[in-house]
């Protein structure tokens, strides 16, 4: 995670969240023109409008600032793994719909993914997305989740979410070549075929 150094007081907080704000949004933009691999923290911090020792005043290098500019695009994501419920009127469908809504979202920034999970990108932030991809699985798929575990050791779970990365980065790194509904009917027979419904009652409000 980062490391910063600023002032506890809430102006410094401020600062510190602007400054990480200028420098992830100078890092998403380098990385839709460029190989993560290629990106220096000069280019980064240039672009920001900071200096390097500023840059390094909260990450250690751009690999970090990429798992730290990417955690809420990766937290959207992973909510739109599906949980099929028993209580839907259509789970299957429901379920069907919520995997075409995960890879309709990778499509969507398909430049940073394919930099982040391409053989250029970082086994850093690829086991980032994988871990909290499993423990999204878990959560949503598991018939007794730990909700206070965010690493969970379920091996359905880990199995689960280390292929449909693996199939999310092939797809990525071919262009695409299907539509998000196609990967979707594709995908689901085989996450079902770990994780058979029906699965637990979705929980009520």
């Amino acid at each position: 995670m980062a490391t910063t150094r600023a002032s506890n007081t809430p102006s410094g907080d401020r600062r510190v969240r602007r400054t990480q704000t200028a420098l992830a949004r100078a890092l998403l933009r380098l990385v839709e023109e460029r190989d993560l691999s290629r990106i220096a923290v000069a280019d980064v911090a240039e672009l920001a409008g900071v200096s390097r020792s500023t840059f390094y005043d909260h990450y250690r290098d751009v690999h970090e600032l990429a798992e730290a500019a990417c955690t809420a695009m990766i937290d959207r994501l992973v909510e739109s793994l599906p949980m099929p419920a028993v209580d839907a009127e259509d789970p299957l469908a429901e379920a069907a719909a919520s995997l075409e809504a995960f890879f309709a979202s990778l499509a969507e920034h398909a430049g940073l993914y394919r930099a982040l999970l391409g053989p250029q990108g970082s086994a850093r932030v690829a086991d980032h997305i994988r871990r909290r991809t499993a423990a999204a699985i878990h959560a949503r798929l598991s018939e007794e989740p730990s909700a206070q575990d965010d690493d969970p050791h379920d091996v359905s779970a880990a199995f689960t979410a280390g292929a449909l990365i693996g199939v999310a980065s092939d797809w990525l790194h071919r262009g695409c070549p299907r539509t998000p509904a196609e990967m979707a009917a594709l995908t689901w027979p085989l996450i079902t075929a770990v994780h058979p419904l029906p699965l637990r009652p979705r929980p009520r409000s």
